[in-house]
Order: structure tokens, then C-alpha cells, then sequence
């Protein structure tokens, strides 16, 4: 920590609240499973923890190193949250004394993930356990939350293998339960079914991972509706470690980095390029703890990609616009001799790569007319949940650098719980350093740890903050900026 000032003299002297949008707490798993056991019986949790022991660094540790090279063992993580700093730890399992302790951090307001089990819930394959543990990880989570909702508000964990596991749970979660942060589950792996068919031994390995707004296996517009309904903005805080190219098995380092971000823009380019954002214009989704470099990187590709490959801009690839002669002129006075020679083998469409795709426009579910109409369907419907030691958090208000002058909607997630919070007062001092530093304003870093938060909840739902610490000035600040999307 390179600040000067304790959390608490910062926070002392803010003119706003500091809101967490992505603080962890730790679950006592054989606490939750009293409640799985309600849930499902004597069955259903011994399957559980069958299941459960796949996950982690339980099974990869008892397999030989040779057999885990011949396998290609994911390295997984392993000494995930903090042990030295005792006091922290208890606060990360125990919500009360988190309430207690949020005055000391800084903080006026936050929500609050999972970490062990509810977060791997909804990735479970076998349905009948997905659906059991994450009702019982929700019940386990409201009963230790209990009666501090003025300023700490826990996550349910919502299944996304169906729209109908999906909505079945947002409704118990938020009508029965009164949750009002839901983590929904992303990149759900599917059986490429082709393979399946032939090959059913070899159709474990041979997945896909649903990016859930474009080419998925069913149409989740009925789970957007639903959230709009219930008043709650869809938060992911999906992994890829282990897709792709973070598959090294001996270095958690290299799988580790990056991972949360590339899971975040997979889906958030999946719902802005099929079309979610221009259905559902009320619609604001949360993705957690990959910074917001990814998404900078990404608006300006979508606004790069749309003035190339739009359908007009691609009559300048149309084949049909070659003029053929012309091009042979050239080859015949500028081509080499072994050019000439094969001339008579030129391709009508000179060696494209494929013919006239079913579907010429890939902004089409869009139905963006200019590039700006990118930034009105991105930029309000997207918040980025980025911890407070990133030097990049700054990017998303550059507006002189992102098209369009849009500063995209960075909230402020402290991570606590985690490794690498070893000291929870350190997070806020970490924050400001930005400010300190000179790349972040006092009015961005208002919008980065207040008011993009306030826009997210309220945005979703109006009454969001009624009953908290903060209702008053979140009302106050609401009536002098109009909720706009940039204060």
C-alpha cells in the first residue's frame, strides 16, 4: 500500500459512500450441507460430494505426476484466501462481523459473492445436484445474512444449463428469499453432439461452452425478462482457466491470469452481437472481477469490426464487384513467369476463402445503423466489476481514448475473502491511489466506487437501496444528476 492515508481517514474525507460491488465471503461448507441435506435428502448429498471432490486441487494433488502430464491435469489453484491475517479471515466467514468491520474498511455498502461451493453450484453437469445445491447454498446464504441488509447485501446463485432450472430459481431466490444480487452461471460446458453420437466415451472431452446470447443451445431471452421483472441486474463471475490456452499443467499463475476477463468478454460480446442489449433496453449485466480493459479493447473492436463488415461496407469484398479483366491485365504485365503460367486456373472469386455465408451481416440482431448506435447499446447496459490494485481501472474514463467519448461503467469490487486481499483496510487506500497518482479525478473515482454502482442497481430496480445506510444519499445523488450515465 502506497497510500498515505488509512481507509478510514479517505473514507472521512469522501463527499460520497463507497459502494463494493464484488466483496467475497467464505462459506462453512458443512454448515451449507445441513441445508443440502434438507434439500435432497441422504442421496443426494453423498452425490454432491462425490461430484464436488472433482473439483479443486484434491484430485489433481493424489494423481502422479506422470499420470497428470498423460492426461494434461489442469494445474488448479490451491492457498486461495488468507490465513496469516486471522481477524480478516473470521470476517470473511462471519457476515456480522463484516457488518461490524465495514466502518474500519471503508465501505458503506456491499454485495457480496460466494467462494466455495455456491460458487461452483451452478457448473455442476448433473442437473438433479446443480438444481439441489444451489437452492441449498441460497437458503444457507439468506439465513447468514439475515438482518444485515442495511448494509451488506449476499448473492443467490442461479443455474443456467435450461431457461427454465434458470427462472425457477430467480423466482424462489428473489420472491421467497428477497435476494437482490443474483450470480448467474456462464460458459455452461455442453456434448458437441456429433461426437456424442459416435463416440459417447470420447464426448466428455469433446465440449463446447455456451456463451448463452448466440448460437446457444436455447433461447434465454425468457431469464432477461425475467430479471427485468424482478428487478435485478444478471452479474457473471465465470472462469476460463482451463479452456482454451490456460490449460498449463504445472503453473496456476499462467492459467490464472486474465481468465475472469476472457469469461466476461465471451459472453458480453455473445448478448451485444445477438441482439440482447437492443431487446431488452432496460437490461444491465454485471461482469465481475476481470477489470475493464477487456471491455475498452472490445467496444472499440465492435465499432472497428461494424465499419468494415457492415452490409454495406462489405460490397468492398463482394466478389461480384471484381473486375476480373482488369485484374488479368495486371497478372499478365506485372505477374511472374510462374504467375502467367496458370493463369488459366484463376478462380472466379480469385481464392476466397468461402462463398456467400447464410447470414451477410453479424450486426444484423443489432440493427445498428452508425457506429455511435454501438456505444448507445454497450455502454448502458455493461458494468465492470474491477478490483482496487489495477492500474487499468482508469481506461474506462478516458473518454478522449474510447470512441465516441464513452466512459464505460467500472464499479469498484474489493474482493475481500480472496488471496489477493491479504488485508482487507488496505483495499480502499489501494483504490484511491489512483487519484493520488493522477490518473483518476475525484469525480471519476465518485462515479467508480458510487455512482456507476448506484446507476447499475437502481437502473434494475428503483428501490434497490430503500432500508440500507446509504438510502438517503443515494436519493440525493440521484435527484442532482437525474441517474444519468455519466454524473
Amino acid at each position: 500500500m502506497s497510500s498515505q492515508h488509512t481507509a478510514e481517514a479517505i473514507h472521512a474525507r469522501l463527499k460520497h459512500p463507497v459502494l463494493d460491488a464484488d466483496g467475497h465471503w467464505i462459506e462453512f461448507e458443512p454448515a451449507a450441507m445441513e441445508y443440502l441435506h434438507k434439500v435432497g435428502g441422504d442421496k443426494i448429498v453423498e452425490r454432491y460430494k462425490k461430484v464436488a471432490n472433482q473439483f479443486g486441487n484434491k484430485k489433481w494433488a493424489q494423481t502422479p505426476a506422470a499420470e497428470r502430464r498423460e492426461r494434461r491435469m489442469l494445474q488448479p489453484g490451491w492457498w486461495g484466501v488468507p490465513t496469516k491475517n486471522t481477524r480478516d479471515r473470521a470476517t470473511a466467514m462471519l457476515p456480522k462481523l463484516l457488518h461490524e468491520r465495514m466502518g474500519e474498511l471503508g465501505f458503506d455498502f456491499s454485495a457480496i459473492y460466494p467462494t466455495s461451493g455456491a460458487l461452483f453450484a451452478p457448473f455442476l453437469r448433473d442437473e438433479e445436484i446443480r438444481r439441489a445445491a444451489c437452492r441449498a447454498f441460497n437458503l444457507y446464504t439468506a439465513d447468514q445474512f439475515a438482518g444485515l441488509g442495511d448494509r451488506l447485501a449476499p448473492a443467490a446463485v442461479v443455474p443456467m444449463y435450461s431457461p427454465q432450472e434458470a427462472l425457477e430459481e430467480l423466482e424462489f431466490a428473489v420472491k421467497q428469499l428477497g435476494f437482490k444480487v443474483v450470480m448467474l452461471g456462464s460458459l455452461p460446458r455442453r456434448p458437441v453432439a456429433a461426437v456424442a453420437k459416435s463416440n459417447p466415451e470420447a464426448s466428455r472431452y469433446a465440449v463446447w461452452h455456451d456463451v448463452l446470447g448466440l448460437d446457444s443451445e436455447f433461447n434465454y431471452d425468457p431469464v432477461w425478462a425475467k430479471c427485468i421483472e424482478l428487478g435485478v441486474s444478471p452479474a457473471f463471475h465465470s472462469a476460463s482457466s482451463g479452456i482454451g490456452l490456460r490449460t498449463s499443467i504445472s503453473n496456476f499463475v499462467y492459467n490464472h491470469i486474465g481468465h475472469f476477463g476472457q469469461a466476461g468478454e465471451a459472453v458480453c460480446k455473445a448478448l451485444f452481437i445477438g441482439g440482447v442489449t437492443r431487446r431488452f433496453p432496460k437490461l444491465k449485466f454485471t461482469f465481475l472481477e476481470g477489470g475493464v480493459g477487456w471491455a475498452c479493447g472490445l467496444y472499440s473492436d465492435l465499432i472497428g469490426h461494424w465499419k468494415k463488415r457492415n452490409a454495406d461496407a462489405l460490397e468492398d469484398t463482394n466478389p461480384a464487384n471484381l473486375n476480373r479483366e482488369m485484374l488479368v491485365d495486371y497478372i499478365q504485365r506485372y505477374g511472374s513467369k510462374a504467375f502467367v503460367s496458370v493463369l488459366d486456373q484463376l478462380e472466379p472469386g480469385v481464392g476466397l476463402l468461402m462463398e456467400r455465408p447464410e447470414q451477410l451481416d453479424d450486426f444484423a440482431a443489432c440493427g445498428i445503423k452508425k457506429a455511435s448506435d454501438i456505444r448507445d447499446l454497450f455502454v448502458p447496459h455493461f458494468y465492470f466489476g474491477c478490483e482496487a490494485d489495477d492500474p487499468v481501472n482508469s481506461w474506462a474514463f478516458k473518454n478522449k481514448v474510447n470512441p465516441y467519448g464513452a466512459r464505460l461503467n467500472a464499479v469498484f469490487g474489493s474482493d475481500i475473502g480472496h488471496f489477493d486481499v491479504p488485508n482487507m483496510t488496505d483495499v480502499l487506500p489501494e483504490a484511491y491511489e489512483g487519484v493520488e497518482d493522477g490518473v483518476l479525478n475525484e469525480e471519476d473515482f465518485r462515479d467508480f466506487v458510487f455512482g456507476n454502482p448506484v446507476r447499475l442497481w437502481t437502473g434494475m430496480n428503483p428501490n434497490f437501496f430503500k432500508g440500507t445506510a446509504v438510502e438517503s444519499q443515494v436519493q440525493k445523488f440521484l435527484k442532482e444528476t437525474n441517474g444519468s450515465a455519466s454524473a
